[in-house]
């Protein structure tokens, strides 16, 4: 398929599913590929083909949503965002948390396989969890995609995914086994992963913290995000932080989340 038969497909399709454009881009060859391989399963001369069987089968809608999730990810991504996330967000919620006698609950939204969530954890029990003995960290990591959440639970990685991840966490957390490195298993307890739409369904519990980053406010319209953020605001407990993309910007006219101090840039904001 031809660049610009795929981009004029993907922006007569991606509206009609509550997606936008701009979000994909720069990942348009990855959703492209998806798009034509599922246009040789069916058999179709192309994209004008395809646009007709969607007309005749409504069903083929939500196949098609489902090839165009985009996974980027890797330990410690967006180094800024996690040395302010280690050294300054996770102590001030923590605190709350014990406070209130409670665990320390977090939400990894669109978790791929497995490395934010994980990051999250190591830097609770590398870093922030030595001035909270005694209290746990739980996090609930989702996503729509069942591959790579078999893959977050095997826990194994290239080289490339630690790159930016401190060199004494991963001495300390993984373990190599010939081209990979494992994770330790005392680093998986305390996190569940679930299939999950975040469209369709909401956990029952509160999160202390949530990370919604380079997924809801990069690929879905102005419609759905709102959507989706009185969602999560339903989520986040008072005091917490909810983390999107530091590329991101949430809908305009948005209450009740502010900017954390000394994070305007980095995409951290917090519930009031």
């Amino acid at each position: 398929m031809q660049d610009v038969e795929c981009v004029e497909f993907l922006q007569w399709a991606l509206p009609r599913l509550h997606r936008r454009w701009p979000g994909f881009r720069k990942v348009r060859r990855t959703a492209c590929k998806r798009v034509s391989r599922r246009i040789q399963e069916l058999k179709l001369s192309g994209t004008r083909t395809y646009r007709e069987f969607l007309g005749r089968n409504p069903g083929e809608w939500s196949i098609l949503d489902s090839l165009l999730p985009i996974t980027i990810s890797s330990f410690y991504r967006d180094k800024a965002v996690f040395d302010f996330l280690g050294q300054t967000v996770l102590g001030e919620i923590a605190a709350n948390a014990a406070a209130r006698e409670d665990t320390l609950r977090a939400w990894s939204i669109g978790c791929a396989s497995g490395e934010e969530p994980y990051t999250l954890m190591l830097a609770w029990r590398l870093g922030a969890q030595a001035s909270f003995p005694g209290l746990d960290l739980r996090i609930l990591a989702t996503d729509v995609d069942a591959t790579v959440l078999d893959r977050a639970r095997a826990a194994c990685y290239s080289i490339s995914s630690l790159g930016q991840l401190p060199a004494t966490w991963r001495e300390q957390a993984f373990t190599r086994d010939t081209d990979r490195y494992c994770l330790r298993a005392e680093f998986r307890t305390g996190i569940d992963f679930c299939l999950q739409d975040i469209r369709l369904a909401l956990p029952p519990e509160m999160f202390h913290l949530i990370l919604c980053r380079n997924l809801v406010f990069t690929y879905f319209d102005e419609s759905t995000q709102r959507q989706i953020l009185e969602r999560l605001f339903t989520r986040l407990l008072s005091g917490g932080a909810l983390i999107i993309g530091h590329r991101e910007v949430l809908p305009p006219g948005t209450t009740g989340l502010a900017p954390w101090p000394g994070a305007e840039r980095l995409g951290i904001y917090a519930r009031g």
